[in-house]
């Protein structure tokens, strides 16, 4: 084909000549307006953030709409906006809200909004061959080498968030230890039960990634914790010794930095040292923690973090990436890509635009993979390592400065010292009984949470429920903190009236309550 040929064939094709022909805009002026007066309406929600609640319900009526019968027709581009605003926009989670403490959800930012249009104008395939947004995952990932420390040779992948990457690292490990050819035989053929390890504070993931891979949960042995809330190395290596006497295969320990509950980091250099020298996998679960490492003053927690075998996080969490987005690295490469790689003829990598070996889809379980590299990269490149780690260093600061005010509290008790981001305390007063304890803060979190002023979250510590307050929101000033303690102060009494009318018609009621 001559040159004047292919100059032909690249000429603009004539317009289509009636609108159903494509589902492209009629008038992409038209469509151009639109889009401004959304980009609009979406920059006002997030500017005005602080002005509305931290969180409310989602009443009756929205629900009732946001369930309408099955579209058969178009509703236009517009009406469809309209909907969103009115029935999606006021009843969010909150985690965009400076005052919502409950889980370790990211923040977002503004820029991400820009990322995210051109990822959804691009449409992009990250399963593989040759194209830039390709290039754009393989740099993230070498920019997460450099930040951990891994060798240049190890391999990564983007995946929707830590519980995936723990999936990938285990099936990993899995297969690297197992005797047989597990993806060709599965685990039928095993004379020995093989075995894994994590700690009493480590996240479900862990377990369903073992249930998920059918090596089943009970195989994942829950070792106890240490007064930090650290897994007890003693106890690891007792397990292991019996587990190995009893005829069973251990091949991997899950350590964890950044516990849920209280964001304990495990002595990864012990774990490090242990797995070398009982020839274990180490995957480190690093979901939020594993970020402090961009902090100066919290490095040196995570030290050994760059001898694990695999680490798992997100970029949605504390450097405030958009939902969703997470990562797997992975020391040995061959061993990452032998567990998930495949030989099917549609997907023989050549030349062309089938070239750009190896491909993302050799490395996972997924084919079709979004570009969620480019949020990444673009909230990187927007705000630096240096700010984003400035960041995180002042949202620890804040959870110190709570638990100050905790401390100075009279009816205020921090039940576990401060670690990173995470303030977990309660509510106490003296006459009331464990069980009303208890009651008193679960009311608390609830009415806290319905008057839209902060969204606390609960969980148990020793035994005790506890107000968890996660700060992953680079939003939080301590305004805000102080606003929380404020609130819990005005709401208590109707806390406590709740618990006593509940107990006063309980076989657990306590009649004296003059002290409380």
């Amino acid at each position: 084909m001559s040159e004047n040929d292919i100059m032909k064939l690249l000429q603009p094709v004539a317009e289509p000549k009636h609108e159903g022909d494509s589902l492209d805009p009629a008038d992409w002026d038209k469509f151009l307006g639109h889009c401004i007066a959304e980009l609009r309406q979406v920059t006002r929600h997030l500017s005005s953030v602080r002005n509305r609640p931290a969180w409310q319900p989602v009443p009756g009526d929205v629900k009732q709409a946001i369930e309408e019968d099955l579209p058969l027709e178009p509703q236009g581009a517009e009406g469809v906006c309209k909907d969103i605003r009115s029935n999606i926009l006021p009843y969010l989670l909150g985690n965009t809200h400076p005052r919502f403490f409950g889980w370790v959800h990211g923040s977002g930012t503004a820029g991400g909004l820009i990322a995210d249009l051109y990822a959804a104008a691009m449409n992009a395939n990250l399963g593989g061959r040759e194209h830039a947004p390709v290039y754009v995952e393989r740099t993230v990932i070498d920019w997460c080498k450099r930040i951990f420390a891994f060798p240049e040779t190890s391999s990564g992948l983007l995946v929707s968030g830590t519980s995936m990457a723990n999936a990938v690292a285990v099936a990993v490990a899995r297969n690297h230890h197992c005797p047989v050819d597990v993806r060709e035989e599965g685990l039928t053929l095993l004379s020995k039960t093989m075995v894994g390890y994590t700690s009493t504070e480590s996240h479900c993931s862990v377990a369903k990634a073992f249930e998920l891979l059918g090596l089943g949960r009970k195989q994942l042995r829950k070792i106890p914790v240490n007064r930090n809330f650290q897994i007890d190395l003693e106890a690891l290596q007792t397990q292991v010794a019996r587990d190995r006497e009893a005829g069973f295969q251990p091949f991997c320990v899950v350590g964890t930095a950044g516990t849920v509950n209280c964001a304990a980091i495990d002595d990864l250099q012990e774990l490090a040292t242990i797995c070398d020298r009982e020839e274990l996998w180490l995957h480190v679960d690093g979901a939020f923690g594993a970020m402090a490492i961009l902090s100066d003053e919290f490095r040196g927690d995570l030290a050994g973090i760059e001898r694990a075998d695999s680490l798992a996080f997100d970029f949605h969490k504390w450097i405030h990436v958009g939902y969703d987005a997470g990562c797997v690295l992975v020391r040995n490469a061959e061993a990452h890509r032998s567990a998930f790689n495949t030989t099917e003829d549609y997907l023989a990598v050549a030349q062309g635009a089938a070239a750009g070996a190896p491909w993302f889809c050799e490395f996972g379980p997924e084919l079709s993979r979004g570009f969620r590299a480019l949020k990444v990269w673009f909230t990187i490149k927007e705000h630096g390592l240096n700010r984003l780690g400035a960041k995180i260093s002042d949202n620890c600061r804040l959870a110190r400065f709570l638990g100050d005010l905790v401390d100075k509290h009279p009816n205020l008790e921090n039940l576990v010292r401060v670690s990173l981001n995470i303030v977990c305390f309660r509510y106490r007063i003296p006459a009331l009984s464990a069980a009303e304890l208890d009651s008193l803060n679960d009311e608390l979190i609830l009415l806290l949470q319905e008057s839209g002023v902060a969204v606390p979250s609960r969980t148990r510590i020793n035994n005790q429920v506890a107000i968890r307050v996660n700060l992953t929101n680079h939003r939080t000033t301590e305004s805000d903190i102080r606003i929380l303690v404020e609130a819990i102060d005005e709401i208590a009494p109707q806390a406590l009236s709740r618990v006593v009318q509940g107990f006063e018609q309980s076989q657990d009621y306590l009649p004296d309550r003059s002290s409380a």
